[in-house]
């Protein structure tokens, strides 16, 4: 018998590290070769990492969430070849990696009791109550009650012993539910019937693309002073054009949705203020501005919220930028974008409008410098100058970087895709 040490590889150009984000296997697992081992993120992407043997997993490096350096030791696995590596003695080399918590550290570890054989030399089956000492029932004058340090605080400033709180958690564990509940029938107080007070506090690590989006939008309020300007847009005319278009599609076309009138809108709007279209490197003290526009796309996704990306919107038509939407909308959501196509904007639309909210706030996709945010599109009354008819509008909640894009010029923008919208002919024109 032999044994591979499984190291995590180089999983990127400049990349010393990742974050470990799932395992596909136990220890005491049999895995083939190519094997899907563990999923580890980077910067840029989500990696597989496969089995290179056919073999039992015997060891396993890492929690979920911790940062592991290139090189490290994950996993061993023992193969029918012959004897390999020796077991590395590494530790991971990130700070991050969670301690116990005090309450594990503080909790006695229950003993098992040894059981004697029945007659008959079959061993006897240890009874319910015998396999978890105390649970539903007070304890024994010496037997000390297992509880963590919150509860036991609780109950010392309660005046209450333990002892005679029956415990409903693991090995009969006191929880504050068994305290609670101790201390009502104390009391004589009662709950209503059918009607419990929930208490569990649930603890989610943050880890992999949560993390990534955490750690952005941190970055990009902590650096960027935003202003957000709000305009409600008259939709009528467009939902009347896009209605007619959809309704004598060709074979072959795409149906479409308000975003790629809006894309070529900002295709039109940035051609007249070409600031709006950078990137600002704060720390060089630079803005890049750029002649292609590449409108990132904010998506929802099981995983988070992720940004395909459009590449050159100002070369495309109406319905290409519908095409290149979908597509790029699928591939987002069951994880089959590539890389390149989800990085590389400069300037992102966040559409919120389906969730029916009317305002929002969009945050900045740092380094770029803008983010239109589509809200909701509802029938309202509107005054044409004589009487309130009824329209189809929308509200555009836009955000802009305030070191580098005045209020005015911010309100130009937004005012200019106000005029494209409520008129389309011009999108066209444009074209």
């Amino acid at each position: 018998m032999g044994e591979k040490i499984i190291k995590l590889p180089d999983v990127g150009e400049g990349v010393a590290q990742a974050e470990l984000v799932e395992w596909h296997v136990n220890i005491g697992d049999l895995v083939r070769e190519d094997t899907m081992l563990a999923a580890v993120m980077t910067d840029k992407a989500t990696v597989e990492i496969p089995s290179p043997v056919e073999g039992e997993v015997t060891w396993r490096n890492g929690d979920i969430g911790d940062m592991i350096a290139v090189g490290t030791a994950i996993l061993k696995i023992k193969t029918a070849g012959e004897a390999g590596e020796e077991e590395p003695a590494i530790e991971l080399t990130s700070p991050e990696r969670a301690p116990r918590s005090a309450e594990l550290e503080d909790e006695p570890k229950p003993v098992a009791e040894k059981r004697e054989p029945a007659a008959g030399g079959t061993p006897a089956k240890p009874s319910a109550a015998a396999a978890s000492p105390g649970v539903g029932a007070p304890r024994s004058g010496g037997e000390r009650p297992l509880a963590p340090p919150a509860v036991r605080l609780r109950a010392r400033e309660a005046g209450i012993d333990l002892r005679q709180v029956p415990g409903t958690g693991p090995a009969g564990r006191i929880t504050h539910e068994d305290l609670d509940m101790f201390l009502s029938r104390e009391t004589g107080s009662a709950v209503a019937a059918g009607l419990q007070p929930n208490k569990s506090v649930q603890e989610v690590k943050i880890v992999g693309l949560r993390r990534r989006i955490a750690e952005k939008m941190a970055l990009a309020k902590s650096r960027i002073p935003h202003i957000t300007y709000v305009e409600e847009v008259d939709m009528t005319a467009l939902e009347e054009l896009r209605t007619r278009l959809n309704g004598t599609l060709k074979p072959g076309k795409p149906k479409l949705t308000i975003l790629p009138f809006l894309m070529r809108a900002m295709v039109g709007a940035i051609a007249e203020q070409p600031g709006i279209n950078a990137h600002f490197d704060d720390e060089a003290g630079v803005i890049h501005q750029f002649g292609g526009v590449h409108i990132g796309i904010a998506a929802q996704t099981p995983s988070g919220l992720v940004v395909p990306v459009v590449k050159h919107a100002e070369a495309r038509d109406i319905f290409d930028c519908a095409r290149e939407v979908a597509r790029l909308s699928e591939a987002a959501k069951n994880g089959t974008a590539l890389r390149e196509e989800l990085t590389g904007s400069t300037i992102t639309i966040s559409s919120l409008g389906a969730m029916g909210g009317i305002v929002s706030t969009p945050v900045i996709n740092r380094p770029e410098v803008a983010i239109i945010g589509v809200n909701k599109l509802a029938i309202r009354p509107h005054w044409d100058g004589t009487q309130f008819v009824p329209r189809k509008m929308m509200n555009l909640s836009s955000s802009f970087d305030h070191r580098v894009i005045d209020g005015w010029d911010a309100a130009t923008f937004v005012q200019r895709l106000k005029a494209l919208l409520e008129t389309p002919a011009l999108i066209f024109v444009s074209e």
